[in-house]
């Protein structure tokens, strides 16, 4: 009896049966990250939200954002890690979301693998879970394709999307922005997940250091430092929402400080930033040191120990930095918002030096 010899799915690499293993594995996961809004289970064709939830609301604005975690994504391949890229996902997605006043409801996740290990898909989605309920938004679905022949057998790549809600009357942005507000910066945990090109090609490449290597100055091994989850603020900006007034909200993603605060700052104002008001984590410095990068290139690229702005009243500091430390937030008054005059040609500035 003949063999059959013809092509197959299977032939050309994409293994059917690993990647129904993967949804079974990941299912426990995603089930921790539901609301009560959420209809069905994981394996539709669509993840379901129930709308009627938004009936509270007088004049309902949804929030659409969408993002991925860049070339990070090669340093947990390098690693073997796979567990935490997830919040990184989260928090560039929902953190996005946030900064209008929205309150994050949902995401779909989308994860492209050179072949499917079933343990290692779950993995990635069980980051995105856990940052999901860190995010207070819930997983209603996503996908997971292989490409074979376009990928290596290691690699993969995360992207998502997610929705939120905000009241109309509500939305926060510049022009709420005042003359007179303070700008409270919220400590980042690291890196976070933009400028990777940037570090991978000053610390790996030209350098040649190893993700193994233990820095002393960090503290810890080099791989370590650099796949640090990102801080997912989410649920600390809505409850400064909750508690006292605020104005804007600026996620420091890439593009650093100064432009991405300029985006909510109206014509007219201009926003200044003291250095001098916190100390850069080290890792900023080692990467700075080691490639001998201009501090202006370092703070165009890299978020330089600042995950997230908010801009509040005077009147509104101290129930803000209280509200931020009893969240185990570190926060404080990196700077002003003033008139612009003649001196200012741009949004925001940083003025200063950091402090030691």
């Amino acid at each position: 009896m003949s063999q059959n010899t013809g092509a197959s799915y299977a032939a050309a690499g994409v293994d059917i049966e690993a990647g129904d293993r993967a949804v079974e594995l990941m299912k426990e996961w995603v089930k921790k990250t539901q609301r009560p809004e959420v209809l069905g289970g994981l394996g539709g064709f669509a993840g379901l939200f129930d709308a009627s939830a938004l009936k509270k609301y007088e004049r309902p604005l949804l929030a659409s954002a969408t993002d991925g975690v860049g070339t990070k994504v090669d340093i947990a391949r390098q690693m073997g890690v796979y567990d935490s890229i997830g919040h990184d996902l989260v928090a560039m997605v929902m953190d996005d979301i946030v900064v209008c006043g929205a309150e994050p409801l949902f995401m779909t996740d989308y994860i492209c693998v050179g072949k499917v290990h079933p343990e290692r898909v779950a993995a990635i989605v069980k980051g995105i879970a856990e940052g999901c309920v860190l995010a207070g938004c819930a997983l209603v679905g996503g996908e997971t394709a292989e490409h074979p022949g376009l990928l290596g057998p290691d690699d993969f790549d995360v992207a998502g999307a997610g929705t939120g809600v905000v009241e109309a009357d509500r939305l926060l942005g510049a022009d709420r922005t005042r003359s007179g507000d303070a700008v409270i910066a919220m400590a980042s945990s690291g890196l976070h997940s933009n400028g990777y090109s940037l570090v991978r090609h000053v610390l790996l490449e030209q350098a040649g250091l190893s993700l193994d290597a233990r820095i002393d100055e960090l503290g810890r091994t080099l791989g370590e430092e650099l796949l640090e989850p990102t801080k997912i603020y989410s649920l600390d900006c809505l409850a400064l929402i909750h508690t006292t007034e605020v104005h804007a909200f600026s996620h420091v993603t890439g593009g650093g400080l100064a432009a991405n605060l300029a985006r909510v700052i109206p014509d007219g104002l201009h926003a200044t930033v003291d250095r001098s008001t916190w100390t850069p984590a080290p890792v900023f410095d080692l990467v700075g040191r080691t490639g001998s990068v201009e501090r202006l290139e370092l703070e165009k690229t890299l978020n330089m120990g600042v995950g997230m702005i908010a801009i509040v009243p005077q009147e509104s500091v101290d129930v803000a930095l209280t509200t931020l430390a009893d969240r185990g937030v570190e926060a404080w008054v990196a700077g002003e918002i003033t008139e612009r005059d003649d001196h200012h040609t741009t949004g925001a500035a940083l003025v200063g030096d950091y402090a030691n």
